[in-house]
């Protein structure tokens, strides 16, 4: 549980934007933290997917495709969040899993 109390700061801070997320992977740096790591993964994820998809509907700009993104997307972050705030390591739907598997750079 110390571990968990320890990474909180790290992994909430982690879901504030994709900036957010790129400063929280410096600050688990040094000392590792596991609970802040699994969170880290899934705000970076959900926000490299995001970003990945505004971009590709700005090509093809669909107005109702972008409220679909956006409440996915919002959706998702949201449960991520609520997750990290409440102490659990509970991956997103449907692609939580991918992200732990895809960003193992992140450590």
């Amino acid at each position: 549980m110390d571990t968990v109390k320890e990474g909180k700061t790290t992994a909430i801070v982690a879901y504030l934007t994709i900036i957010g997320a790129l400063i929280a992977i410096t600050m688990n740096m040094e000392p590792k933290n596991d609970f802040a790591r699994f969170h880290i993964r899934q705000a970076f994820g959900l926000h490299l997917m995001f970003h990945g998809f505004a971009l590709f509907s700005s090509v093809w700009f669909n107005e109702y495709a972008l409220y679909g993104l956006y409440l996915c997307y919002f959706m998702l972050w949201i449960y991520g969040f609520l997750g990290a705030l409440s102490d659990k390591k509970q991956m997103v739907p449907a692609i939580g899993a991918y992200f732990q598997k895809w960003f193992t750079f992140i450590s």
